[in-house]
Formats: C-alpha cells, sequence, structure tokens
C-alpha cells in the first residue's frame, strides 16, 4: 500500500510531481497555516511535509497515529516538538543550509538599505522632496564594521558577501572551531559582549534553542554603540523585540531590519518609522531556493524509504 504524504505546506510543484510519479507516495497537498488546521487533516498522514509555519506539536502528533516521518523544507526545525515525536520513533528530515544563500543575500541587502537610508530617501521622492543635501553623510559598507552571531551557513555567506564590500567582518560562535572560522573569513570574537562592543552592525544568524532564546535583550542592545543597526533574518524569538524598537525609538539604533517576528505573524503596532524595515519571513525565499528546496527534499523522502 502507498504511503499517505501529506504536503502542508508551500512547496515547489517539482516536489509534487515528483512524490506524485513515485508509486510509493499518495500525494495529498493541503497547505494550512495554523496548528488547529494541522491537527484537523493530519491523521492519515504516514510522511508530513511541513516548513518553518507549521507548529507540529504534541497536540498535532497525537493526531497523527500513522505518521512516521516529518520532512522539514527549511533548516531550523524548532517549530516541531522533536522530544515528542522522538518518543514516538518519527524521523525527521530538515535541510541544513539550503535557503543560506537566499537569507544572506537579504541581509546584505538590508544593511544597504539601512546605511544608505533608501526608504527615507523613497518616501521623500515620493512624496514629492528631491533633496541631496545630506547624501554626503551617508557611508558606504567598508566603513562600518560587522558583527556575526552565528557563523553557520547562513552566517559565513554573509561574512564573504561582506567581505567584498571590504568590510571589517567579527563573529562570535561558541560551536564553530578555529579552523573553521579561517575558512569563513571572520575574525574570531570569544564572547558575545566582546562582539557587541566592535559592531557597528549587528546580524543574528543562530537557531532558536533554550540557550539562544532572547540572547540579545534589551543590556546588549545598549552595549551596541549609539547609531549602530541591527539585523535579525534568524528567529524571532532570538531578539527582544520591544526592546530593539524602543532602542530605535531613543536613536541608540540607527535602524533596525526584522525579517522574523515574536509573534509571527506580528501582532502589529510597529512605528511608521523609514529606519525601521519590515519584512514578511522571506529571507529564505528565493525562486532558485524554492525549486532546489523541493527537489532536495523529495530526495531525502525517498532515501528514508529506500530500504524500507
Amino acid at each position: 500500500m502507498p504511503k499517505t504524504l501529506l504536503v502542508a505546506a508551500d512547496v515547489d510543484r517539482s516536489l509534487l510531481e515528483r512524490a506524485r510519479s513515485d508509486g510509493r507516495f499518495e500525494v495529498v497537498h493541503q497547505p494550512v497555516r495554523t496548528e488547529e488546521e494541522l491537527a484537523a487533516i493530519v491523521g492519515p498522514a504516514q510522511v508530513l511535509v511541513t516548513r518553518a509555519y507549521n507548529r507540529v506539536t504534541k497536540r498535532v502528533l497525537d493526531a497523527a497515529p500513522r505518521l512516521e516521518l516529518i520532512a522539514q523544507g527549511t533548516s531550523g526545525i524548532d517549530n516541531i516538538d522533536v522530544a515528542a515525536a522522538r518518543a514516538r520513533g518519527i524521523a525527521i528530515v530538515s535541510l541544513p543550509g539550503a535557503n543560506a544563500n537566499a537569507v544572506a543575500e537579504l541581509v546584505i541587502g538590508l544593511m544597504l538599505a539601512m546605511t544608505r537610508t533608501i526608504p527615507q530617501y523613497t518616501r521623500e521622492v515620493a512624496h514629492g522632496t528631491f533633496s541631496r543635501d545630506d547624501c554626503a553623510t551617508r557611508h558606504e559598507l567598508h566603513y562600518f564594521a560587522l558583527g556575526i552571531v552565528g557563523l553557520g551557513q547562513v552566517g559565513m555567506r554573509v561574512s564573504r558577501l561582506a567581505h567584498a564590500f571590504g568590510m571589517t567582518v567579527r563573529a562570535y560562535d561558541p560551536l564553530i572551531t578555529d579552523a573553521e572560522f579561517a575558512e569563513r573569513g571572520a575574525e574570531r570574537v570569544h564572547s558575545l559582549a566582546a562582539l557587541l562592543e566592535v559592531s557597528d552592525i549587528l546580524t543574528l544568524h543562530v537557531p532558536l534553542t533554550a540557550d539562544t532564546r532572547k540572547m540579545i535583550g534589551a543590556d546588549e542592545i545598549r552595549a551596541l554603540r549609539r547609531g549602530s543597526y541591527l539585523i535579525n533574518a534568524a528567529r524571532g524569538e532570538i531578539l527582544d523585540q520591544e526592546a530593539a524598537l524602543a532602542a530605535l525609538d531613543a536613536n541608540h539604533l540607527a535602524g533596525l531590519a526584522l525579517d522574523v517576528f515574536d509573534p509571527e505573524p506580528p501582532d502589529g503596532g510597529f512605528p511608521d518609522d523609514p529606519r525601521l524595515i519590515l519584512t514578511p519571513h522571506v529571507g529564505g525565499c528565493s525562486f532558485e531556493c524554492k525549486r532546489e528546496i523541493g527537489a532536495i527534499l523529495f530526495e531525502k523522502i525517498a532515501a528514508h524509504y529506500a530500504t524500507r
């Protein structure tokens, strides 16, 4: 009998086409967004395809008595109750690094947008103001010292791209060896506090764990130089979002860019401030990335059942 493969997320059609052409699977394509919606449809599934916005809680797992495999189309799996899944013997496959290039490119774009005040100029020109009087007060990226929190696949790519702009790049990551730091193009800083002191732009690239939850709070933001820029394209829970917004309002931060939020989607209430850039968790979303993720994820699903 074919395995029921529930695709509960938006995926590239190549995954659907390949799964439907494989006699081992019966594909059900029903993207959902909420935990309630997922719990309501997951019952017959033996394979569940998810993305970061699908909350695979114990409640969802309890509603899926036949579930054998969760195939996550992102690198992080913090949306999955891993302990509950393992207790049931449910396997989990994910895609570490598959979206790293897309995220890194967005981060560089956010740096340029903030440091050259592109949103401000856009507003001014759109409203009939064509002023270049202060443009020479803006700096090129090589003027800024970049601090990267987490030098994994995304952090590494941000580091390498930043070097192309001539930036000074430092990073904090206790899990990366000295040799890996050298390969990834960043100067090692041995504590988060030390990194904050020497960074003009701070960008966050760590997974969400018990240790990283709220690792950048009000105290850490105050430790940044006045006039610094802060980017979060990792997970919303890593940053104290309210503290960051307060620091922007107090002009301690010169710019704040958020691609991820806590909660997600956010409740709103953001200030109408051109120094604040908000994107709806699209860092890892590009045509090329989505297509590659679809192909690789199906290969992992197929490989899981290759010997079964």
